[in-house]
């Protein structure tokens, strides 16, 4: 198998409802209504989340930082007119840990967004990514953008 190509299997399970994943792997509930699971626009911004997520923990790590905490917030704007695609996208990153900086972390997620972030570079170039920092220092958090 190509080790470049990605599958996934998508099943209707009924109104907008719909349960897939990697063939063999964990299922994922996807509900356009909003009800048994996130729609399909909220799994996109998750799927940046995740992968920018990826990225900064790892770009971290080298940096030998000992991460505490790491939470993002991913706000996506929608467009009114169909299609409504994202037109903007803002990521809230909150990050604290051992050996953490405002420098480390922005470096970590500079990289993410412009050079290692699979998903970001999937999306219409069109699209601005923004993001503000909340750096927890010594149990406490502070902004940073």
């Amino acid at each position: 198998m190509n080790e470049n190509l990605r599958v996934v299997e998508l099943t209707w399970r009924g109104g907008m409802r719909f349960e897939g994943g990697v063939p063999g792997g964990p299922p994922v509930m996807t509900d356009a209504d909003v009800v048994e699971g996130p729609g399909p626009m909220h799994q996109l911004l998750l799927a940046v989340a995740s992968c920018s997520g990826a990225d900064v923990v790892s770009i971290l790590e080298k940096m030998r930082v000992t991460l505490r905490d790491f939470r993002m917030e991913v706000r996506g704007t929608r467009r009114a007119e169909i299609p409504r695609r994202y037109v903007d996208i803002h990521l809230t990153y909150h990050i604290s840990g051992e050996g953490i900086d405002e420098a480390k972390a922005r470096r970590a997620i500079d990289l993410s967004i412009e050079r290692y972030c699979s998903v970001m570079h999937s999306l219409a170039p069109d699209i601005p990514i923004s993001y503000d920092l909340v750096l927890g220092v010594s149990g406490e958090a502070r902004a940073a953008t």
